[in-house]
């Protein structure tokens, strides 16, 4: 499709083009001339935009029905959106992983940060699972699995349609397999010296959270032959990393008994059952209950979910944040080692960091914060996005 055969859209007056050529990816519906012509383009198109002099400014994917009306694919307004195109962004994510990690467990897409907004890929071996959260995405994927399979050699392509991310753009919630079978059971990962079983049908998310592998890994260094106690720990991504680093025991608090079956999975595959425990409940009663029948651990992190996802609940958010730290700081033993996460992007790393610390003071503990961690590499921060750069991880000593 060339440019002159593109739909155009055109930014308001008011709305300054030097950001977008300087690299911002999205373009919200207040910002555009929002006419009958341009409300009537069908979700997913490829169009050229334009400032309020008609200038072109970049190459974009349009969805009048979506808060970000448009994004930006290429910032060459003479680009040609197609299979090759596709296939040279996932070249460049797949070549920065594999120089990076040394085995194909990783996020390879990491949507706006890797140039194809909106689509997360995380890969399992010869499986990759595909969440194309904006409606261009959709319409072009048959392109992009040709493109996955092409690059990566993955024999089986998995559809997850779960998500808040497709419900704002429009698209459906019906999942599958695009290429090959569906797994008939959960999947074994390896990192960190670690096991975990990751659920690629049926789990939370893409089956695994890759994001946390570098804290899991700095919790590890702080476990050996330590009683941990982990938090939301969905598939045990802290208590079994602390397992394989040497801990004398792990505890699993989740709310999600299949969660806490697979994290006793992985303890059985690494040998560790007999150091490994689980307690299905609620995390705020689970922790209070704890506390009450004078429980101690030599080291909690606690790794819930986005209780901030958006800034209409930010001061909510961050409450509940204080109240983790508050609840958790009194299991720590003296001497004992508090992490805290968040994944939420409304809640900065300022913000965050206060909660905890007021948290862990109305708790009466004191301290020093040791170590703050990030996403891993495999999760990009685009340099223009601050949303990208979601995850954060507060170490303390108390």
């Amino acid at each position: 499709m060339t440019t002159s055969s593109l739909p155009t859209i055109r930014l308001k007056p008011k709305t300054q083009a030097r950001a977008i050529r300087h690299g911002f990816p999205w373009v919200y519906d207040n910002e555009l001339v929002a006419d009958r012509r341009t409300k009537a383009i069908a979700p997913g198109t490829i169009a050229l935009l334009e400032d309020s002099d008609r200038a072109p400014v970049a190459t974009v994917t349009v969805n009048p029905s979506s808060r970000i009306m448009a994004r930006v694919l290429d910032r060459d307004p003479n680009v040609q959106i197609d299979q090759a195109w596709i296939a040279a962004r996932l070249q460049r994510a797949h070549t920065m992983r594999e120089r990076v990690f040394d085995t194909p467990y990783y996020r390879l897409v990491h949507a706006e940060a890797d140039g194809l907004p909106g689509v997360i890929i995380d890969r399992f071996g010869e499986i990759a699972v595909v969440q194309p959260n904006a409606a261009w995405a959709e319409t072009l994927l048959p392109q992009i699995v040709d493109s996955l399979v092409t690059v990566t050699g993955v024999t089986c392509v998995i559809k997850n349609a779960s998500g808040r991310a497709r419900v704002l753009e429009g698209l459906d919630d019906s999942s599958g397999a695009l290429l090959g079978d569906m797994p008939a059971s959960p999947r074994p990962v390896v990192i960190n010296g670690a096991t975990y079983m990751a659920d690629l049908t049926g789990g939370q998310k893409t089956g695994l959270f890759y994001d946390q592998r570098p804290n899991h890994a700095f919790a590890a260094t702080l476990a050996a032959e330590s009683r941990v106690l982990d938090v939301f720990s969905h598939v045990g991504g802290f208590s079994l990393a602390a397992l394989a680093a040497g801990a004398a025991s792990a505890l699993a608090v989740d709310g999600s008994q299949p969660a806490l079956e697979l994290a006793q999975e992985g303890a059985g595959r690494m040998g560790a059952t007999d150091r490994f425990s689980t307690r299905k409940g609620d995390a705020f009663e689970v922790m209070s209950a704890l506390a009450e029948e004078g429980e101690t651990f030599d080291v909690v992190i606690c790794d819930p979910p986005a209780f901030a996802p958006n800034k209409q609940v930010l001061e909510k958010g961050l409450r509940a944040y204080e109240r983790v730290a508050r609840l958790a700081a009194p299991l720590v033993a003296e001497g004992g080692y508090l992490g805290l996460c968040s994944c939420s992007h409304a809640a900065t790393l300022d913000k965050f960091r206060a909660a905890c610390v007021k948290g862990i003071g109305r708790a009466g503990r004191d301290g020093a914060l040791i170590h703050t961690g990030f996403a891993g590499p495999d999760h990009p921060l685009h340099l223009q996005l601050a949303e990208s750069g979601y995850l954060k991880a507060l170490f303390f000593r108390l």
